[in-house]
């Protein structure tokens, strides 16, 4: 019954939502669609139309005018959602954890490694001149002091890492 039902309406639903969706804004399938779903609802609850044409008729129409209203209720985005190129909350999250976990080594540095990577850190971009000169070191010996304090820091942050680390 059900099935020669569909089949006797698949025609008439195909030019209906054809006919509808232009003035609706939506598109013919979507109409179909709607109109099948109402079709199956009202099979479950109340069985089949005793006028299955005019039916279909109207229940096309009710579609079309919901989707009309639906089209005039929506307001496009002024920017993509889903923005690729703005970190969410969550990444802003997990920079910021990474940002105090790597201040947080760098202060538990020896000698005068802290002074030395935040200014390698800093957003001044110093030169190597002008850090060597403010730790009063000679510029030549800035790589080998950084490489060995660099050397500390990644060693610092190895367990901490490794703590945070996931494993399966």
């Amino acid at each position: 019954m059900t099935h020669d039902l569909v089949v006797a309406l698949r025609p008439l639903l195909a030019a209906e939502a054809s006919a509808e969706a232009s003035a609706s804004g939506g598109e013919p399938g979507d109409l179909e669609q709607a109109v099948w779903l109402r079709l199956l609802e009202r099979l479950e609850t109340t069985g089949p139309p005793t006028d299955p044409q005019g039916w279909l008729r109207k229940a096309v129409r009710a579609e079309a005018r919901r989707s009309r209203r639906t089209t005039r209720l929506e307001r496009p985005y002024d920017t993509e959602p889903a923005d690729d190129t703005r970190p969410d909350p969550e990444q802003l999250a997990l920079t910021a954890a990474r940002y105090r976990a790597l201040r947080d080594a760098v202060r538990r540095l020896p000698g005068r490694c802290p002074r030395l990577i935040d200014a390698l850190l800093s957003p001044k971009d110093l030169t190597y001149r002008e850090i060597a000169g403010e730790l009063g070191i000679s510029q030549g010996s800035l790589g080998p002091e950084r490489s060995r304090c660099l050397g500390c820091l990644r060693r610092l942050l190895t367990p901490e890492v490794a703590a945070r680390e996931v494993r399966g």
